[in-house]
């Protein structure tokens, strides 16, 4: 770290130069314009230099009081501006964001190198874990700083000088390269959206979609045609309803070949690039393969218990493919291919469960599924109470702002939804903060879940999927482990908890979708106000290990893949040259090369290795689950849901980051967590 750092002088004009005035802190979005970044941005490096830069130069003993609460106070400026960058660089990334995030992108990775690689930094924390049986530490103090002391050295402060400057280059480049493979794919999904000419082709499509693709064509500026655009993973939604196999086929064709063809959004050279840095970083802090590196900090502990429980799934998922696959067979007049999974699985659903998701789409409205579904099960469960604020404007008009409060009326933060896709918005579907509770900085909540729902056209209602709905009660999971989370520490903040525990709330929060008491209230016909009748619920709940084998198998793949592609070596990395063969070969020895259920990503679309911040960790949704689906079963055997609620807030919600996530776990069920579970839900056991 440079001493001649300065603070670089920000005009108050900026709306980043002071804390908002906001409700909760709100960034003044109406405020807040592209050519304020770069000049905030260079402040925030300037400022969070010097303020660490005091804390070192202390020739004080180092102490819990004058080194790690100060780190902890330290960067605000950096902080608020950074949360703002990155929701835009994924949500509303217009081409000046997209220039601003190639410029940085690398330089904020060396600013953080250069704090967290301090010499001095690491020995002041290293003396005081050191010391922490005698320091009178309380749990959440001793925990900030074993993490913090695991942190540095999984990050390199051990390093001599040499190695230091090695892993400032590696971190740079890796950085700029996942910004590459973000600009890539979108690029890639945006020219590759299926244009019709012909209405006829979209026979099976109910009106809503066809005007969502004409609405879309017209925002292309191809008036007259219709647009498909493609969701992050390898399917699509509409894949079920198309009657026109062609047409499906060229769908699934045009979402497989994004980022692997030749030309300026090709992403396989960034895939190997990132993959042999990632492993020649992980060799130079001293551990065998990226994967190593990351297991080091996890709640599964080794690589070798993340093989073994990928292992153990696989088989009984594509053993349940394959006899999906003999049942959808029957139905097709041609071999079976990808692209007709859906679409006869589909009729399978209607025929066997009577259940028809095109059907049931009037029933899912979004600002009924969203208040009367996602709202009120919060209430159910922790009591919160939930108030629209068109005062306050979020970082797209599109977006929506509520207020949410606890049962005793106080305020507990800020939610955001962005419901609809963009060409400028990331795909997929998250959740992000933009502050975060704690009590050392008084700050409470400010959170936002991003989805890509089709906009509909104009005055037509937002009906959703059945997977959409799920997906909304999923991340608002996410939504509610920020808002719920109580610390002291920053962090510890909400979501701030190991990758392979992240998804363990979020994943509960999906069961309220099928409850009774809640159900009742949101699946209602959008014309009529009917309820979704109680047969039709039924058939939903005897359908739901219905194409679990399928389900299960795609995700494995691409948990597996992720994990091939982060055990190999630095020499075994660079051995590798054709994404598409390793891929092949991966799969195929762990018997997941199903020809007719592709992995849920492919490497040069696999944002959430490549460019999301889960490599050698989407394994973590699986391993979430088996927390899930036990505690699952606990809310399903509890006659009292708030208490219920109430248990699990305190035990697993409100501690965020601040103790072990297995003890949150044992809190909660009173016991570990058993496999068990997982299995009966998704049909892998064996009659």
């Amino acid at each position: 770290m440079s001493e001649s750092s300065t603070v670089a002088a920000l005009p108050e004009t900026n709306p980043f130069a002071a804390p908002s005035s906001l409700p909760y802190g709100l960034p003044p979005f109406e405020r807040i314009r592209e050519e304020h970044f770069a000049p905030a941005i260079e402040a925030g490096f300037a400022e969070h230099l010097a303020e660490v830069e005091a804390i070192l130069s202390n020739p004080e003993t180092a102490t819990f009081e004058n080194t790690i609460e100060p780190l902890e106070r330290a960067g605000r400026l950096l902080d608020r501006v950074l949360e703002v960058f990155f929701a835009l660089t994924s949500s509303d990334a217009a081409e000046g964001i997209e220039r601003l995030d190639e410029e940085f992108s690398p330089r904020i990775a060396a600013h953080f190198d250069a704090v967290n690689l301090d010499s001095r930094l690491y020995e002041r924390v290293h003396a005081i874990y050191s010391a922490l049986d005698s320091l009178g530490l309380d749990p959440e103090q001793r925990r900030l700083v074993d993490k913090l002391h695991l942190e540095l050295q999984l990050s390199g402060a051990g390093l001599d000088e040499a190695g230091k400057e090695r892993l400032k280059e590696f971190n740079q480049r890796l950085a700029a390269l996942d910004s590459a493979f973000v600009r890539n794919l979108q690029g890639d999904t945006n020219a590759l959206a299926v244009v019709v000419d012909d209405p006829a082709e979209l026979a099976g499509l109910p009106a809503s979609e066809i005007d969502a693709a004409a609405e879309s064509a017209r925002e292309a500026g191809l008036e007259g045609k219709w647009r498909i655009t493609l969701p992050l993973y390898t399917g699509h939604p509409w894949l079920a309803q198309l009657e026109n196999r062609t047409l499906r086929q060229r769908i699934f064709e045009a979402s497989l070949a994004r980022g692997r063809r030749s030309g300026e959004h090709d992403n396989r050279e960034t895939v190997l690039e990132s993959v042999r840095l990632r492993a020649r970083r992980a060799r130079l802090l001293g551990f065998d393969s990226h994967a190593d590196l990351v297991a080091a900090d996890s709640t599964a502990g080794s690589v070798r218990a993340i093989d073994e429980r990928l292992r153990s799934l696989a088989i009984p998922a594509a053993r349940n493919a394959a006899q999906e696959a003999s049942v959808l067979q029957r139905l097709a007049d041609a071999p079976l291919g990808p692209w007709d999974w859906a679409f006869y699985a589909e009729q399978v659903r209607v025929r066997d469960f009577e259940v028809d998701e095109q059907a049931l789409r009037p029933y899912f409205e979004a600002g009924r599924v969203l208040h009367d579904g996602v709202f009120h099960a919060a209430s159910l469960a922790y009591g919160l109470r939930f108030e629209a604020r068109e005062d306050l404007a979020a970082h797209h008009p599109e977006a929506l702002v509520f207020e949410v409060f606890d049962e005793d009326g106080s305020g507990l933060g800020l939610y955001i939804l962005d419901l609809y896709a963009r060409d400028i918005k990331r795909g997929g579907a998250w959740m992000s903060t933009y502050a975060q509770q704690n009590e050392l900085l008084g700050e409470r909540t400010v959170t936002f879940n991003i989805l890509n729902v089709p906009k509909p056209a104009a005055g037509a209602p937002t009906l959703l999927t059945l997977d959409e709905v799920e997906t909304l009660f999923h991340e608002f999971g996410h939504a509610l482990h920020a808002l719920l989370a109580h610390v002291r520490y920053p962090y510890f903040g909400g979501t701030d908890v190991n990758r392979d525990f992240v998804e363990f709330p979020s994943q509960v929060n999906e069961m309220w979708m099928l409850r009774p008491e809640v159900l009742g209230r949101y699946a209602r016909h959008h014309e009529t106000g009917e309820p979704l009748p109680a047969e039709q619920v039924e058939r939903l709940k005897a359908a739901a290990a219905f194409n679990q084998g399928f389900q299960t198998a795609e995700y494995l793949a691409a948990s597996v893949l992720d994990m091939a592609w982060h055990k190999l070596s630095p020499e075994q990395a660079e051995a590798v040259t054709d994404v598409e063969a390793f891929e092949r070969e991966t799969l195929d020895a762990a018997g997941l090369l199903i020809d007719t259920v592709p992995t849920r990503y492919s490497s040069t679309y696999f944002q959430h290795i490549f460019g999301g911040g889960y490599s050698a960790g989407y394994y973590g949704y699986i391993w979430s689950e088996v927390f899930d689906a036990a505690s699952v079963e606990v809310f399903e055997a509890s006659e009292d849901v708030r208490a219920t609620g109430e248990r699990f807030r305190r035990a697993v919600l409100e501690p965020g980051g601040s103790r072990d996530p297995l003890e949150l776990v044992r809190d909660f069920l009173g016991d570990e967590a058993s496999v068990e579970p997982l299995l009966r839900r998704r049909g892998l056991v064996q009659p």
